[in-house]
């Protein structure tokens, strides 16, 4: 038959490249991909299956064989999952996912663990058997074609491979691997289920490997392991989330998240739920340890993959959790679902918002349990969990931490997401502050240490900490011992328009409106800013008209200590930062203008009155405070010539 051949994309040879040269710092993984490979082909085909029963053909038991030659020196995995056409072999083992391709490049960085990472989250896995391999071939016929219409395709791993039409009588896929001189390993029986009972033991369809007995050797000939012609099933075969918790070991959990998420790091912590009730369903899920790269694209699906009745139906399920959960990681197994479940149909589904609510609750309940350090309760509760297994006894201490470094700008979009857990939420956020530089302090934290007689919950938002530390807008705060939340994520702006108060008690800017530090400030310093304030009347009203194109207003504040002058805007005004944001993104901005506050004690404002320079002074004192909160001048041109010039 004729062969073709075709160049890899050029994508795929630098990532065979990357992979040759032992790209994965744990070369034995290559089993778990193939095997998980193996197992989506097995599903995919169940789930074609329920509306095309022909597709199983005289073939009903699903399975997965590996086998290996030592001869040969070849090691193959075969499923009789859903199988590839000569075209889908083209396309799927000699390109990347197209709509991943240039983010994949655009990510791979050299450092080989996580240029690693990557290739699993781009579901590139299947290239991992060059790592162990100098040339593989798989050979394969689609579900309901007929057996002459088999696909052979064979490559060494450099800049091309071969494809041909081959006849097939069994449907699925066989992945010969060619072994390295260096992988002898991989040609042993004991080695090979070793693997499979630490990588894939989870996997919900039987995997067989051929029996082996002793045979005494003859004639003073050692003895050898010799093949039976038998099969038997050498992992447990049973959906692991399907198992009794105490049948399943903290190392099979982990490694199970490994494979759906294709993650090579253990995760943060997991919770594996049955509920019942009106709406059941079992749901197994996962917080990670590390942010994936694509965390901030809210188009990305969520990562929940959906069965029924333990038949997989789809990956990426995004209507069983909410986009501002969508670094959750884990299966939802419906007991109630119809098995032909479409997109469209789970966004109307009644059980499915049920399921989305209870699993939305049930992470924010992991989330809490972190962020109290202790051990969570295992009865049942108010949300109909009967059977709850945490990921285990040890002290939580550090890994609320180490979750909200890594997601907790993500979940601050719950705020505007998901009113009915919005108070939940408040009380998982951590800010850094006036009395501590890390996100560590949460809004009862700093409720509890308010002073007598403080009214409200203050903060300033700011494009980093530097700038929020440093704004003169905190200069009175700081003199009079008041803590002061600094939000510096880019989210902070756009939440807080649904976090008025928490628990009763109003949050207010630092930057917005005229300070009122109401019990906090004395009669005798009330006095003294009124007084101020009326003496520098004409002041104010020069400053006024020199500024009329740039500020809404001038007035004395009390809120400066050192600082000359800081810029604000009124209670209901859009901020300076995130009118900043906005225009940063191309998006339209209203056009407001901030107000100048000014120090009446401060001797450069006192400079002012009668100065020939007032113009240029009061542009300065403008623009510097416009500087303090991390903007720009509207020409810094004109700002570096008044400088100079009252320099010289």
């Amino acid at each position: 038959m004729t062969k073709h051949t075709h160049s890899f994309q050029a994508e795929v040879a630098q990532l065979l490249h990357l992979v040759t040269h032992s790209l994965y710092s744990n070369p034995e993984i290559f089993l778990r991909e193939l095997v998980s490979n193996a197992s989506d082909a097995a599903d995919k085909l169940r789930f074609e299956g329920l509306n095309n029963a022909a597709l199983y053909e005289d073939n009903p038991n699903l399975e997965v064989r590996i086998a290996f030659d030592k001869a040969a020196r070849t090691l193959s995995i075969t499923d009789n999952g859903i199988g590839l056409t000569e075209q889908e072999a083209i396309d799927n083992l000699g390109t990347i996912a197209k709509s991943g391709t240039k983010d994949f490049m655009s990510k791979l960085s050299g450092d080989q663990k996580a240029d690693a990472q990557l290739i699993g989250q781009f579901g590139v896995g299947f290239y991992s058997g060059f790592i162990v391999a100098d040339k593989i071939t798989v050979e394969s016929r689609r579900a309901g074609v007929p057996a002459d219409q088999g696909v052979r395709w064979v490559s060494g791993g450099t800049g091309d491979f071969e494809v041909e039409t081959i006849y097939r009588a069994q449907r699925g896929t066989t992945i010969t691997l060619h072994l390295r001189e260096d992988a002898d390993e991989y040609l042993n029986a004991w080695k090979l289920k070793s693997l499979i009972n630490k990588y894939s033991d989870h996997i919900s369809l039987p995997i067989l490997m051929e029996k082996e007995e002793w045979k005494d050797g003859e004639n003073d000939q050692p003895g050898s392991m010799v093949k039976t012609g038998e099969w038997e099933t050498v992992n447990q075969a049973s959906a692991l989330w399907t198992r009794p918790k105490k049948d399943i070991s903290e190392e099979q959990y982990t490694e199970f998240y490994k494979t759906i998420s294709h993650d090579p790091e253990a995760p943060l912590t997991w919770a594996h739920n049955r509920v019942e009730g009106n709406t059941e369903y079992t749901q197994l899920l996962y917080l990670p340890s590390k942010a994936p790269f694509d965390l901030w694209n809210r188009d990305k699906k969520a990562g929940i993959k959906l069965y029924v009745k333990r038949v997989f139906i789809m990956d990426d399920a995004e209507a069983l959790m909410p986009t501002y959960l969508r670094f959750v990681r884990g299966v939802i197994d419906s007991a109630d679902l119809p098995l032909n479940v479409s997109r469209e149909l789970l966004q109307e589904s009644r059980d499915v918002r049920a399921i989305r609510d209870g699993s939305t609750k049930r992470v924010l309940s992991m989330l809490e349990d972190l962020a109290k350090h202790n051990q969570h309760d295992t009865q049942p509760n108010a949300e109909g969990v009967t059977d709850v297994v945490d990921a285990d006894d040890r002290a939580k201490e550090g890994k609320y931490s180490q979750f909200y470094a890594e997601f907790g700008a993500v979940l601050k979009e719950g705020l505007g997401e998901d009113f009915a857990n919005k108070d939940r939420i408040a009380k998982l956020l951590r800010y850094a502050s006036t009395q501590s530089d890390t996100a560590s302090v949460g809004l009862a934290d700093y409720k509890a240490r308010m002073k007598e007689g403080q009214e409200a919950i203050y903060y300033i938002t700011a494009d980093t900490l530097a700038a929020a530390k440093n704004s003169p807008q905190l200069e009175v705060f700081k003199k009079k011992g008041i803590e002061v939340l600094l939000m510096t994520d880019r989210v902070d702006e756009w939440s807080l328009n649904y976090l008025h108060d928490f628990d009763g008690t109003p949050l207010q800017s630092v930057a917005k409106g005229a300070v009122d530090l109401g019990k906090l400030q004395d009669e005798t310093e009330k006095k003294a800013a009124q007084e101020a304030a009326e003496a520098f009347k004409p002041l104010l009203a020069k400053l006024k008209e020199a500024l009329k194109d740039k500020a809404e207003d001038v007035r004395v504040t009390t809120r400066l200590v050192d600082s000359p002058a800081c810029l604000v805007v009124q209670d209901d005004g859009m901020s300076n930062q995130l009118a900043r944001m906005l225009k940063q993104a191309g998006q339209q901005a209203p056009e407001t203008k901030p107000v100048l506050e000014i120090n009446a004690e401060h001797a450069l404002v006192k400079k002012l009155d009668g100065s020939v320079h007032f113009n240029d002074l009061a542009n300065i004192l403008f623009d510097q405070a416009l500087l303090a909160e991390g903007g720009l001048p509207e020409d810094p041109a004109a700002y570096v010539r008044r400088v100079n010039a009252l320099l010289v």
